[in-house]
Protein backbone atom coordinates (compact mmCIF):
# COMPACT_ATOMS: atom_id res chain seq x y z
CA UNK A 1 0.00 0.00 0.00
CA UNK A 2 2.72 2.58 0.55
CA UNK A 3 4.02 1.70 -2.70
CA UNK A 4 0.96 2.36 -4.13
CA UNK A 5 -0.40 5.52 -2.70
CA UNK A 6 3.40 6.58 -3.80
CA UNK A 7 2.81 5.88 -7.05
CA UNK A 8 -0.14 8.20 -6.60
CA UNK A 9 1.41 11.09 -5.07
CA UNK A 10 3.83 10.59 -8.51
CA UNK A 11 1.14 9.99 -11.28
CA UNK A 12 -0.58 12.91 -9.77
CA UNK A 13 2.19 15.29 -10.09
CA UNK A 14 3.70 14.21 -13.61
CA UNK A 15 -0.62 14.49 -14.73
CA UNK A 16 -0.55 18.31 -13.47
CA UNK A 17 2.21 18.75 -15.82
CA UNK A 18 0.87 16.85 -18.66
CA UNK A 19 -2.51 18.57 -18.31
CA UNK A 20 -0.72 22.53 -18.54
CA UNK A 21 0.63 21.28 -21.79
CA UNK A 22 -2.64 19.11 -23.06
CA UNK A 23 -5.00 22.33 -22.42
CA UNK A 24 -2.23 24.32 -24.68
CA UNK A 25 -3.44 21.73 -27.47
CA UNK A 26 -6.98 21.77 -26.82
CA UNK A 27 -7.45 25.26 -26.77
CA UNK A 28 -5.77 25.74 -30.13
CA UNK A 29 -7.88 23.10 -31.54
CA UNK A 30 -11.22 24.37 -29.93
CA UNK A 31 -10.88 27.55 -31.66
CA UNK A 32 -8.98 27.29 -35.27
CA UNK A 33 -8.90 23.11 -35.31
CA UNK A 34 -5.26 23.10 -35.39
CA UNK A 35 -2.83 20.51 -33.63
CA UNK A 36 0.00 22.34 -32.81
CA UNK A 37 2.28 20.03 -32.59
CA UNK A 38 5.45 22.51 -31.71
CA UNK A 39 3.20 22.99 -28.37
CA UNK A 40 5.92 20.47 -26.92
CA UNK A 41 8.99 22.55 -28.18
CA UNK A 42 7.64 26.08 -26.29
CA UNK A 43 7.74 23.24 -22.96
CA UNK A 44 11.63 22.71 -24.19
CA UNK A 45 12.39 26.81 -24.90
CA UNK A 46 10.57 27.71 -21.23
CA UNK A 47 12.86 24.83 -19.27
CA UNK A 48 16.01 26.14 -21.03
CA UNK A 49 15.14 29.67 -21.01
CA UNK A 50 14.64 29.11 -17.14
CA UNK A 51 18.08 27.22 -16.30
CA UNK A 52 19.84 30.30 -18.38
CA UNK A 53 18.71 32.83 -16.41
CA UNK A 54 19.03 30.80 -12.92
CA UNK A 55 22.57 29.67 -14.01
CA UNK A 56 23.21 33.63 -14.95
CA UNK A 57 21.84 34.35 -11.13
CA UNK A 58 23.48 31.22 -9.41
CA UNK A 59 26.05 33.81 -8.24
CA UNK A 60 24.44 36.82 -7.15
CA UNK A 61 23.58 34.65 -3.43
CA UNK A 62 19.50 35.45 -4.67
CA UNK A 63 17.48 32.50 -2.69
CA UNK A 64 16.25 29.78 -4.63
CA UNK A 65 12.81 30.37 -4.52
CA UNK A 66 13.15 34.02 -6.14
CA UNK A 67 15.86 32.40 -8.78
CA UNK A 68 12.98 29.79 -9.76
CA UNK A 69 10.63 33.20 -9.97
CA UNK A 70 13.01 35.23 -11.70
CA UNK A 71 13.60 32.14 -14.32
CA UNK A 72 9.59 31.52 -14.94
CA UNK A 73 8.68 35.03 -15.62
CA UNK A 74 11.61 34.95 -18.13
CA UNK A 75 10.06 31.90 -19.92
CA UNK A 76 6.66 32.86 -19.73
CA UNK A 77 7.90 35.90 -21.66
CA UNK A 78 10.20 34.53 -24.05
CA UNK A 79 7.76 31.64 -24.74
CA UNK A 80 4.93 33.95 -25.49
CA UNK A 81 6.55 35.80 -27.81
CA UNK A 82 7.61 32.36 -29.52
CA UNK A 83 4.22 31.18 -29.67
CA UNK A 84 3.02 34.84 -30.99
CA UNK A 85 5.71 34.78 -33.88
CA UNK A 86 4.95 30.88 -34.76
CA UNK A 87 1.40 31.65 -35.15
CA UNK A 88 1.31 34.78 -36.83
CA UNK A 89 4.22 33.60 -39.49
CA UNK A 90 3.58 29.74 -39.97
CA UNK A 91 -0.10 29.25 -38.93
CA UNK A 92 -1.98 32.13 -39.81
CA UNK A 93 -1.11 32.21 -43.54
CA UNK A 94 -2.37 28.86 -44.49
CA UNK A 95 -6.01 29.51 -41.50
CA UNK A 96 -7.75 28.70 -44.81
CA UNK A 97 -5.61 26.19 -46.49
CA UNK A 98 -6.22 22.46 -46.86
CA UNK A 99 -5.76 20.78 -43.40
CA UNK A 100 -2.89 18.80 -44.00
CA UNK A 101 -0.64 21.59 -44.90
CA UNK A 102 -1.00 23.21 -41.35
CA UNK A 103 -0.65 19.95 -40.03
CA UNK A 104 2.49 19.04 -42.00
CA UNK A 105 3.51 23.17 -41.08
CA UNK A 106 3.09 22.25 -37.17
CA UNK A 107 5.33 18.78 -37.47
CA UNK A 108 8.15 21.27 -39.50
CA UNK A 109 8.09 23.92 -36.99
CA UNK A 110 8.48 21.66 -34.44
CA UNK A 111 11.65 20.27 -35.48
CA UNK A 112 12.71 23.51 -36.51
CA UNK A 113 12.28 24.82 -32.76
CA UNK A 114 14.78 21.46 -31.53
CA UNK A 115 17.20 22.44 -33.87
CA UNK A 116 17.39 25.82 -33.42
CA UNK A 117 17.41 25.03 -29.53
CA UNK A 118 20.21 22.54 -30.26
CA UNK A 119 22.27 25.48 -31.69
CA UNK A 120 21.81 27.71 -29.21
CA UNK A 121 22.11 25.79 -25.88
CA UNK A 122 24.46 22.63 -27.59
CA UNK A 123 22.72 19.45 -27.58
CA UNK A 124 24.69 18.21 -24.20
CA UNK A 125 21.65 17.23 -21.74
CA UNK A 126 22.21 20.00 -18.64
CA UNK A 127 21.55 19.81 -14.72
CA UNK A 128 18.89 21.80 -13.20
CA UNK A 129 19.98 23.53 -10.28
CA UNK A 130 18.26 22.86 -7.53
CA UNK A 131 16.79 25.50 -6.28
CA UNK A 132 13.69 24.36 -3.65
CA UNK A 133 15.07 22.50 -0.08
CA UNK A 134 15.59 18.75 -1.41
CA UNK A 135 14.33 16.92 2.20
CA UNK A 136 11.04 14.77 1.46
CA UNK A 137 8.00 16.12 3.44
CA UNK A 138 7.13 12.60 4.94
CA UNK A 139 3.53 11.22 4.75
CA UNK A 140 3.28 8.55 7.08
CA UNK A 141 5.44 5.85 4.45
CA UNK A 142 4.69 7.86 1.33
CA UNK A 143 6.96 11.10 0.85
CA UNK A 144 6.35 14.05 -1.55
CA UNK A 145 9.16 16.68 -2.20
CA UNK A 146 8.77 20.62 -1.90
CA UNK A 147 8.89 20.77 -5.61
CA UNK A 148 6.37 18.45 -6.43
CA UNK A 149 3.99 20.04 -3.34
CA UNK A 150 4.44 23.78 -5.70
CA UNK A 151 3.82 21.59 -8.77
CA UNK A 152 0.33 20.62 -7.48
CA UNK A 153 -0.16 24.01 -5.69
CA UNK A 154 0.66 25.85 -9.03
CA UNK A 155 -0.90 23.37 -11.51
CA UNK A 156 -4.32 23.49 -9.32
CA UNK A 157 -4.12 27.64 -9.31
CA UNK A 158 -3.40 27.99 -12.67
CA UNK A 159 -6.17 25.82 -13.96
CA UNK A 160 -8.79 27.58 -11.94
CA UNK A 161 -7.91 30.66 -12.97
CA UNK A 162 -7.90 29.45 -16.87
CA UNK A 163 -11.63 28.44 -16.03
CA UNK A 164 -11.88 31.90 -14.84
CA UNK A 165 -11.20 33.59 -17.70
CA UNK A 166 -12.53 31.07 -20.49
CA UNK A 167 -16.37 31.12 -18.75
CA UNK A 168 -16.41 34.51 -16.86
CA UNK A 169 -14.65 37.24 -18.94
CA UNK A 170 -15.01 39.25 -22.01
CA UNK A 171 -11.79 37.46 -23.49
CA UNK A 172 -13.48 34.20 -22.75
CA UNK A 173 -16.73 34.95 -24.09
CA UNK A 174 -15.15 36.09 -27.28
CA UNK A 175 -12.75 32.65 -27.02
CA UNK A 176 -16.26 30.66 -27.06
CA UNK A 177 -17.57 33.08 -30.06
CA UNK A 178 -14.40 32.06 -32.02
CA UNK A 179 -14.60 28.70 -31.62
CA UNK A 180 -18.15 28.41 -32.46
CA UNK A 181 -18.28 30.42 -35.93
CA UNK A 182 -15.18 32.95 -36.29
CA UNK A 183 -17.34 35.38 -39.14
CA UNK A 184 -20.40 35.26 -37.30
CA UNK A 185 -18.13 36.61 -34.33
CA UNK A 186 -16.55 39.04 -36.37
CA UNK A 187 -20.18 40.30 -37.26
CA UNK A 188 -20.68 41.06 -33.41
CA UNK A 189 -17.77 42.94 -33.02
CA UNK A 190 -14.81 40.45 -31.66
CA UNK A 191 -11.71 40.17 -33.37
CA UNK A 192 -10.91 36.58 -34.29
CA UNK A 193 -7.10 37.16 -35.22
CA UNK A 194 -6.75 39.18 -31.65
CA UNK A 195 -8.60 35.96 -30.28
CA UNK A 196 -6.27 33.59 -31.79
CA UNK A 197 -3.04 35.12 -31.16
CA UNK A 198 -4.43 35.98 -27.32
CA UNK A 199 -4.94 31.93 -27.12
CA UNK A 200 -1.52 30.45 -28.92
CA UNK A 201 0.20 33.46 -25.76
CA UNK A 202 -2.13 31.86 -23.10
CA UNK A 203 -1.30 28.13 -24.18
CA UNK A 204 2.80 29.06 -24.45
CA UNK A 205 2.46 30.64 -20.78
CA UNK A 206 0.69 27.26 -19.34
CA UNK A 207 3.91 25.46 -21.29
CA UNK A 208 6.38 27.81 -20.06
CA UNK A 209 5.35 27.30 -16.19
CA UNK A 210 5.18 23.12 -17.08
CA UNK A 211 8.52 23.45 -18.46
CA UNK A 212 10.10 24.77 -15.67
CA UNK A 213 7.91 22.41 -13.24
CA UNK A 214 9.32 19.31 -15.08
CA UNK A 215 12.71 20.94 -15.19
CA UNK A 216 12.57 21.45 -11.71
CA UNK A 217 10.97 18.04 -10.92
CA UNK A 218 13.88 16.15 -12.85
CA UNK A 219 16.63 17.98 -12.86
CA UNK A 220 17.78 18.05 -16.26
CA UNK A 221 17.38 19.62 -19.81
CA UNK A 222 18.33 19.45 -23.11
CA UNK A 223 16.73 20.45 -26.73
CA UNK A 224 14.90 17.05 -27.31
CA UNK A 225 12.97 17.36 -24.03
CA UNK A 226 10.02 18.25 -25.10
CA UNK A 227 8.95 15.96 -27.18
CA UNK A 228 7.92 13.04 -25.41
CA UNK A 229 5.96 15.63 -22.98
CA UNK A 230 4.06 16.84 -25.63
CA UNK A 231 3.34 13.91 -27.33
CA UNK A 232 2.06 12.49 -24.10
CA UNK A 233 -0.01 15.93 -23.35
CA UNK A 234 -1.42 15.45 -27.28
CA UNK A 235 -2.53 11.93 -26.12
CA UNK A 236 -3.98 12.83 -22.71
CA UNK A 237 -6.01 15.71 -24.54
CA UNK A 238 -7.45 12.96 -26.94
CA UNK A 239 -8.10 11.04 -23.84
CA UNK A 240 -9.90 13.60 -22.66
CA UNK A 241 -11.77 14.87 -25.64
CA UNK A 242 -9.79 16.85 -27.32
CA UNK A 243 -11.62 20.55 -27.65
CA UNK A 244 -12.83 20.45 -24.08
CA UNK A 245 -10.87 22.15 -21.26
CA UNK A 246 -11.66 19.47 -18.34
CA UNK A 247 -11.23 16.91 -20.50
CA UNK A 248 -7.65 17.90 -21.13
CA UNK A 249 -7.51 17.78 -17.38
CA UNK A 250 -8.77 14.92 -16.72
CA UNK A 251 -6.91 13.05 -19.17
CA UNK A 252 -3.43 14.04 -18.27
CA UNK A 253 -4.49 13.31 -14.85
CA UNK A 254 -5.39 9.64 -15.87
CA UNK A 255 -2.51 9.35 -18.05
CA UNK A 256 0.26 10.38 -15.52
CA UNK A 257 -1.65 7.67 -12.84
CA UNK A 258 -1.87 5.32 -15.46
CA UNK A 259 2.26 5.78 -16.03
CA UNK A 260 2.99 5.84 -12.90
CA UNK A 261 1.09 3.11 -11.73
CA UNK A 262 2.33 0.54 -14.37
CA UNK A 263 6.09 2.25 -13.91
CA UNK A 264 5.49 0.74 -10.25
CA UNK A 265 4.03 -2.57 -10.88
CA UNK A 266 5.16 -3.42 -14.57
CA UNK A 267 7.97 -5.87 -13.37
CA UNK A 268 5.98 -7.39 -11.26
CA UNK A 269 3.33 -7.85 -13.93
CA UNK A 270 5.30 -9.09 -16.30
CA UNK A 271 7.45 -11.64 -14.31
CA UNK A 272 10.12 -9.09 -14.89
CA UNK A 273 10.93 -9.49 -18.31
CA UNK A 274 9.49 -5.48 -18.64
CA UNK A 275 10.98 -2.85 -16.49
CA UNK A 276 9.54 0.84 -15.44
CA UNK A 277 11.72 2.15 -19.00
CA UNK A 278 8.21 0.45 -20.85
CA UNK A 279 5.46 2.29 -18.79
CA UNK A 280 4.44 4.16 -21.94
CA UNK A 281 2.91 1.05 -22.67
CA UNK A 282 -0.03 1.76 -20.17
CA UNK A 283 -0.27 5.19 -21.72
CA UNK A 284 -0.66 4.50 -25.11
CA UNK A 285 -2.73 1.08 -24.35
CA UNK A 286 -5.28 3.20 -22.12
CA UNK A 287 -5.68 5.48 -25.10
CA UNK A 288 -6.23 3.11 -27.49
CA UNK A 289 -8.83 1.72 -25.52
CA UNK A 290 -10.64 5.10 -24.99
CA UNK A 291 -10.08 5.64 -28.65
CA UNK A 292 -11.98 2.09 -29.87
CA UNK A 293 -14.62 2.26 -27.23
CA UNK A 294 -15.54 6.08 -26.89
CA UNK A 295 -13.75 7.79 -29.76
CA UNK A 296 -15.24 11.69 -28.85
CA UNK A 297 -13.03 10.57 -25.94
CA UNK A 298 -14.03 10.99 -21.94
CA UNK A 299 -15.40 13.46 -21.66
CA UNK A 300 -16.23 14.06 -25.36
CA UNK A 301 -15.62 17.26 -27.33
CA UNK A 302 -17.39 20.23 -26.59
CA UNK A 303 -19.35 21.17 -29.90
CA UNK A 304 -21.46 23.93 -30.37
CA UNK A 305 -25.21 23.41 -31.24
CA UNK A 306 -25.35 25.23 -34.66
CA UNK A 307 -28.86 26.26 -36.30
Amino acid sequence: METFFQQIINGLVLGSMYALVALGYTMVYGIINLINFAHGEVLMVGALVSWTVVSALADTGMPGWAAMLVSLMCAILVCSALNFTVEKLAYRPLRNAPRLAPLITAMGMSLLLQTLAMIIWKPNPKPYPILLPSTPIDLGGPVISVTQCLILGVTACLLAALMYLVNQTKLGRAMRATAENPRVAALMGVRPDMVISATFIIGAMLAAVAGVMWAANYGTVQHSMGFLPGLKAFTAAVLGGIGNLAGAVVGGLLLGLVEALGAGYLGALTGGILGSHYADIFAFVALILVLTLRPQGLLGERVADRA
